[in-house]
Order: C-alpha cells, then sequence, then structure tokens
C-alpha cells in the first residue's frame, strides 16, 4: 500500500481467560477515512487503544509513521481547562512548543472547526458538537499522520453527523489517515473510503 502510515500486524491481547483480540492484521495510508465496524465487544475500541498505546498487546507489531492522535468516545475534556487550553497542553507540555506558537496554533484549529468564538469556554459549557469539535482540534494539535476515533457519531443527529463527516473528508483531503471505530452504517457507506469488519477478536473481512 503506498504512503502506508499505520500497520497493524497479527495483534493478540487475553484478559484472564478471555480472547479479546485473535491476530488482527490490516493498514491504513494517507488519505483514507477507514471504517472499523462490528458488534459491541468485537474489538473495535481495543484496537484502537492497543494503537494509541493505552492497552497492552500480548503479541504482534504496530508500526506508525510518526505521532497519533485519538478522539474518544466521550471526548474526555480536561473539565477544568477552558478549549483553547485543552487544545495546547498537549504542544506546550510534551513538545515544549511556546505558549504563544501553541496558542497561534490552537485558535487557528479551533477556527478550522467553527469553534474559536468558544476558545475560552470550559468543557461543560460546549455543547456536545462543539466538545466534540475541540476535542479533533487536540487531537491535531500535535500534527499526527493518523486520528483515531471511537464512535464520533454517537450522540449526533443527522445533520451534525454530515457536518462532521464533512470535516473529516477535508482532513484526509489534506492526508491525514483516519481509523473510526463505529456502529453508524450510514456514516460509513457516505464518508468511509474503506471498511474492516470485526466478530470476536478477528478482522472477518476489509
Amino acid at each position: 500500500m503506498e504512503d502506508r502510515v499505520l500497520s497493524v500486524s497479527d495483534l493478540h491481547m487475553r484478559r484472564g481467560e478471555r480472547t479479546i483480540l485473535s491476530g488482527v492484521s490490516f493498514s491504513v495510508a494517507r488519505g483514507e477515512l477507514v471504517a472499523i465496524m462490528g458488534p459491541s465487544g468485537s474489538g473495535k475500541t481495543t484496537v484502537l487503544r492497543a494503537i494509541a498505546g493505552l492497552e497492552r498487546v500480548d503479541a504482534g507489531h504496530i508500526d506508525l509513521s510518526g505521532r497519533v492522535g485519538m478522539v474518544f468516545q466521550f471526548h474526555h475534556l480536561f473539565e477544568h481547562l477552558s478549549a483553547i487550553d485543552n487544545v495546547c497542553l498537549a504542544p506546550v507540555v510534551a513538545h515544549r512548543i511556546p505558549r504563544e506558537q501553541a496558542s497561534k496554533l490552537g485558535r487557528e484549529l479551533l477556527a478550522a472547526f467553527g469553534v474559536e468564538h468558544r476558545a475560552q469556554a470550559l468543557p461543560r459549557q460546549l455543547s456536545g458538537g462543539e466538545a466534540q469539535r475541540v476535542a479533533i482540534a487536540r487531537a491535531l494539535a500535535v500534527d499526527p499522520p493518523v486520528l483515531l476515533m471511537d464512535e464520533p457519531t454517537a450522540s449526533l443527529d443527522p445533520l451534525r453527523r454530515n457536518e462532521l463527516g464533512e470535516l473529516l473528508r477535508g482532513l484526509t483531503q489534506r492526508d491525514t489517515a483516519l481509523l473510526v471505530a463505529t456502529h453508524d452504517e450510514e456514516f460509513v457507506r457516505t464518508f468511509a473510503t474503506r471498511v474492516l469488519r470485526m466478530a470476536d477478536g478477528r478482522v472477518t473481512s476489509a
């Protein structure tokens, strides 16, 4: 696959007697929006968390071309920080980018997603759609080549779902690779470039 930015090879994970992942393998290239679909408990979210380094696998390899960003289903913004401070946190603390430079980038990202006017709002003051856009901006603030998203349309009405889809399509046109765990068949039909289906910890079709 040309321009591959993520390769997952033969991932295995057990928790006690339970098999969570059983030989998961796939690749994602720049500019793709790859959907992972399957019933609850099939391993979709676990794969995302393993790629993000939040879950330990027992065997297999994950190769990334650079950093990875992740947007969780419930956003997980830091409640005591404003929207702009949430976006700036990783660039400043983890990557030692000067605060002024990080703030400029953060405001550009918020503006790109239509929420710059909410820069000083706390997460509890944001609507669900606004919080999601801030979470995406936060994930992109360190310029990752791969963005992971867990059930991004779960709480969105049809209008907001289409707005999100167009936003993500714009990211792929700028060569970001997206890996999205979802149950939303309509969203996938409209916006995904490829679908991976999972069941019982395995990729059953791609």
